[in-house]
């Protein structure tokens, strides 16, 4: 059956009007400004909404999540994060190689393709990772199906660390995709490891120190050694969840369709800042660290002024008995799929610039064909959010994912998530999860 929504809000990156929708076989068939057709509301052939005003958007295409599986599905698998993620109106994701096996050759990979087509209900797909050792195989993937290589130039979750520079030269060189680079100097980490370790008893180092652990120098030291790299070989790189000032310098604005180096910054990024460890503990820390109001006002800004190119949220959840310790021993990463869009819309950034860069950016840089933004015989996934008269506070309670928890709780926001379709299919409606999945691989046209 067709389905006609109606009386909404329409936004994508591109532009933002009162009008209707048809949905016909997963495809968005027509689009009109103001009432919808008489011919549509009557036809008993057609399911109709109406969205009462609220805003229908493109769904998010989340390009930065760890869904743990294979080999850590106590934090969260493809099934529970998937649903986590539709219930906050992200319709495809992009994950990460560095689960147990890592994602780094092509066996590995179609294992999880497999494993999503099973049980995702969120379109997906997956990195391929890069080690010191595995140019071949990564030269020998399909890129139509792969939407690029993670490069670790830092250690985090997965022993991933690529620190080989022959490798590095001939990845950056050959490369025929998007280089997705994590950059923290390791050097630079691991002297300031040494220097704290020289001041704090083990075991009793404060969480609070982890903006010093993992500084600015080590941000931008990395970053700047890949885009000089980048630059060097004619490289198509994308910096992953920059949480600097100093970065941002490394950057240009312009259209994301035509630049070589782009850049990604997280929601944590841009609501948060150093002194959140204080009344949050281990909830806060991740990899890069969340660092000065001076930086979380810089990238707000750059985000609104189009010099950052895309939001991602790096999900990464760990369950609260692995947040627990000290500086070193409590674990890095948090879950943020299911709250990212409310988040960003409570930001006071406009719909467009949000949806420019959730939706749009993010299926223009990876080439993602047909989704992104709302026109004629592009895949019908999408949201419908609405405006709240009143702030509510997100809480643990919330939660859908596996790990129960969110960095995010007591957070207060304006926008809440109503229906979500994927491919057309309704995922999610006003708090419960379909027993369907309408999740699709995501393919991909390479620049």
């Amino acid at each position: 059956m067709k389905q006609l929504l109606h009386n909404a809000t329409i936004t994508d990156a591109n532009d933002s009007f009162k009008g209707w929708l048809l949905i016909s076989d997963g495809i968005i068939e027509a689009i009109g400004c103001g009432d919808a057709p008489a011919r549509l509301i009557d036809d008993e052939t057609v399911s109709v909404t109406d969205c009462e005003g609220d805003i229908i958007m493109p769904g998010v295409i989340d390009t930065h999540v760890h869904f743990r599986d294979p080999g850590l599905t106590d934090k969260g698998d493809i099934a529970s994060e998937s649903r986590a993620a539709v219930a906050g109106g992200v319709t495809s994701y992009i994950d990460m190689p560095n689960t147990k096996p890592a994602t780094t050759t092509i066996k590995a990979w179609n294992e999880k393709m497999n494993r999503a087509a099973d049980v995702s209900v969120a379109n997906y797909a997956f990195f391929l990772g890069a080690t010191n050792d595995n140019l071949d195989e990564l030269l020998a993937a399909d890129y139509s199906r792969v939407p690029g290589i993670k490069l670790f130039l830092g250690s985090s979750t997965g022993n991933m660390l690529v620190d080989n520079d022959d490798m590095l030269s001939r990845l950056f060189a050959q490369s025929p995709a998007v280089i997705a680079v994590h950059a923290e100097d390791e050097a630079t980490i691991k002297a300031n490891r040494a220097t704290i370790e020289s001041r704090y008893p083990q075991g009793e180092v404060p969480i609070e120190l982890h903006s010093v652990l993992r500084d600015r120098t080590a941000c931008y030291k990395s970053s700047k050694h890949a885009v000089d790299m980048a630059r060097r070989h004619g490289a198509r790189l994308h910096l992953l969840h920059i949480s600097t000032l100093e970065e941002l310098e490394l950057l240009e604005p312009g259209d994301t369709a035509t630049k070589r180096i782009t850049a990604e910054t997280c929601p944590h990024y841009l609501i948060f800042n150093e002194g959140e460890y204080l009344a949050k503990g281990a909830r806060v820390k991740c990899n890069p660290a969340i660092k000065a109001d001076t930086d979380r006002q810089a990238l707000l800004r750059a985000v609104k002024e189009g010099l950052v190119d895309t939001i991602a949220t790096d999900h990464a959840p760990h369950l609260p008995a692995h947040k627990e310790g000290d500086l070193f021993t409590a674990a890095s990463g948090m879950p943020g799929v299911q709250f990212s869009l409310p988040v960003m819309l409570s930001l006071g950034i406009d719909l467009r610039t949000v949806s420019r860069l959730m939706s749009g950016n993010p299926a223009t840089l990876y080439g993602i064909a047909g989704r992104g933004y709302i026109k004629e015989g592009f895949a019908a996934d999408l949201v419908r959010v609405k405006t709240l008269d009143t702030s509510v506070a997100i809480t643990d309670n919330d939660v859908i994912s596996k790990c129960g928890w969110t960095p995010y709780d007591g957070t207060r926001v304006n926008h809440r998530v109503i229906t979500t379709w994927v491919n057309g299919g309704i995922a999610f409606d006003n708090g419960t999860l379909s027993d369907r999945s309408y999740a699709t691989p995501l393919s991909f046209e390479h620049n």
